[in-house]
């Protein structure tokens, strides 16, 4: 069988007229269906990137990307995106938020209905259906894109640091509820992160990238057992390793910055 979701040799590289830049270097890697895939790595080696190929935003210079065995060509409802910003509609409800994917695909009312009621539930946002967004705050915004998201059934959910604008509280609540949600959907996810233990709560898998041009250098089991929290003393002894990992391509990210510098 194919793995649901399958990263081939991808290179991106962007040009303007003063510079051509190579964002990713040949990345490789797949995700089995309901696996929880973290991909970290230092600022700049092209954590976004990669999720925009995947997401079908971007088209890789070289390389494919497939999704059950067919080629990604485009952006699609099989593949969710859920960026660092919410980007919920601030005029709408948390209710008329969640139904405003649901109106593109052929659904009843009552299905459209259920499915914000399941979701909200699962979210923990049930009895906040008619407040909007502008009243609510970083957390519950993030709780309403998620039931969004996952209101479409997607195959795929891939998360671009989600979490990265709240504060710890949220965070660590966040990241209890992520891992119960994924545990009762199985959704696959990929889930992009800068913080060696939010990769380490999460993922099944962590995938270190190296600087730019961003390559897979390392892949990490996770084999602590669940529930996970960020302070446990088995995720800290294993975050030791993988930050050792991190600091090499932080150093190297910093010395490419210097260079650059320089050339200009």
């Amino acid at each position: 069988m194919n793995p649901k979701l399958e990263v081939v040799g991808i290179r991106k590289v962007f040009a303007t007229r003063r510079r051509t830049t190579e964002a990713l270097g040949g990345v490789s890697f797949n995700v089995e269906a309901g696996e929880f895939v973290c991909v970290l790595g230092p600022s700049g080696c092209g954590k976004s990137t990669l999720l925009n190929v995947i997401a079908g935003l971007e088209r890789p210079t070289q390389g494919e990307v497939r999704m059950d065995g067919a080629p990604v060509l485009a952006p699609g409802r099989d593949r969710v995106v859920i960026f660092q910003e919410a980007a919920l509609f601030p005029w709408l409800t948390v209710r008329s938020n969640v139904q405003f994917g649901l109106r593109l695909l052929s659904l009843s009312a009552r299905e459209r209905e259920r499915r914000v009621e399941e979701y909200l539930e699962l979210v923990g946002m049930r009895g906040f259906e008619r407040v909007y967004i502008h009243e609510i705050s970083g957390g519950m915004k993030q709780r309403v894109a998620l039931a969004r998201a996952l209101a479409l059934n997607p195959q795929v959910l891939l998360m671009d640091e989600p979490f990265a604008a709240l504060d710890a509280q949220s965070r660590d609540t966040l990241h209890a509820e992520l891992q119960s949600i994924w545990a009762q959907t199985g959704t696959t996810i990929l889930f992009v992160t800068h913080n060696v233990r939010e990769a380490l709560v999460l993922g099944t898998r962590v995938l270190l990238m190296s600087a730019r041009p961003g390559r897979i250098k390392h892949e990490y089991p996770v084999r602590i057992p669940r529930p996970r929290h960020i302070e446990d003393y088995a995720l800290v002894d294993a975050a030791q390793e993988v930050l050792a990992d991190l600091r090499e391509e932080v150093l190297r990210a910093e010395e490419e910055v210097g260079y650059d510098r320089l050339a200009r």
